[in-house]
């Protein structure tokens, strides 16, 4: 799963221009707003042109559509489907993500687990396109840096290369998640397109991206400069980050002040009680329920509702 920081805000910042790498025929669309979905699906606003969701939902009607798989762990609930020797094992014990400890990683360490876990990951991969996607990311890129030296960057890169290969050839975009040391290799070497990363801001790490993808890139950033709509309101904390804001590179450089300052500027609008113009505007949204914050999966919702929803608790 991502890299999330417990009951922080969130800002999503898209670099959304084609960028550097070879992709399949039509490429992320240039300058379009993102909305990522993951947890359930939700009618985008009309401004939103690429949407995120995850492999189990439908594509986004009249948007370019991303299928996000977890490609390096199992997903929550979905442990059962994995053999036990292809899940990663230290001292006879099954190896879990410390910050998800409901998905394991998966042992990336041999050429016959690998290609066992392409059996798999394949066809979903290959649904992703059936069902009308037009790219696919791949989480968990970075499980080697967990597993205790269990696992290394060559076989994570051999996988990716595989599981790229798959969407490339089922007609789909892929994207590299995270790893910002290894993107020149992801790049050049696995044949990845664009990038979903997070806290690239935060961390300086946003120039590793563009300097190979161009404006492929979408960032997503965390932040505690949005503002709540009242006091009351801001003591009801899911568990999971609360904001998320997309908007394109040009109206918020990568750097983290600027972009804190403006999804901040942009929240003091809503909260002194002005109606804000929602069109071509940043996407903030919050996940739709404390059901829904609690799951290991980011259920987001548009910028409308979340007010809508924020103001009925004042």
């Amino acid at each position: 799963m991502p890299r999330i920081r417990p009951l922080a805000a969130v800002a999503v910042t898209a670099l959304l221009l084609s960028g550097c790498a070879a992709q399949p025929d039509d490429g992320f669309p240039a300058g379009a707003a993102p909305d990522y979905q993951l947890g359930g699906a939700y009618d985008p606003d009309p401004a939103v042109g690429i949407v995120g969701r995850d492999r189990s939902a439908e594509p986004a009607e009249g948007a370019y559509s991303v299928c996000y798989v977890n490609g390096f762990q199992t997903q929550p609930g979905e442990l059962e489907q994995w053999p036990d020797e292809l899940l990663l094992q230290r001292d006879g014990e099954t190896v879990f993500d410390p910050d998800w400890p409901d998905e394991a990683l998966l042992d990336t360490s041999t050429a016959e687990g690998r290609d066992a876990i392409v059996d798999l990951v394949g066809p979903w991969i290959e649904g992703c396109a059936e069902d009308g996607f037009d790219a696919v990311e791949f989480d968990n890129l970075d499980t080697f840096t967990r597993s205790d030296d269990a696992l290394t960057v060559d076989d994570n890169l051999a996988l990716a290369s595989a599981l790229v290969d798959i969407a490339h050839g089922a007609g789909l975009a892929a994207g590299q998640k995270n790893a910002a040391e290894l993107t020149e290799r992801m790049h050049d070497e696995a044949g990845f397109d664009f990038a979903v990363v997070e806290e690239c801001a935060a961390f300086d790490e946003c120039r590793a991206y563009t300097d190979v993808y161009g404006d492929a890139v979408i960032d997503i950033e965390y932040t505690d400069a949005l503002p709540r709509p009242s006091r009351r309101s801001a003591t009801i904390r899911p568990r999971r980050p609360r904001w998320c804001c997309a908007i394109a590179i040009s109206r918020c450089p990568a750097t983290r002040r600027t972009c804190s300052s403006s999804a901040a500027e942009a929240g003091r609008e809503d909260a002194g009680g002005r109606r804000p113009d929602w069109s071509g505007a940043p996407s903030c949204v919050i996940p739709r329920s404390d059901e829904a914050a609690r799951r290991p999966r980011i259920h987001w919702a548009h910028p409308r509702e979340w007010w809508n929803r924020q103001t009925r608790r004042i």
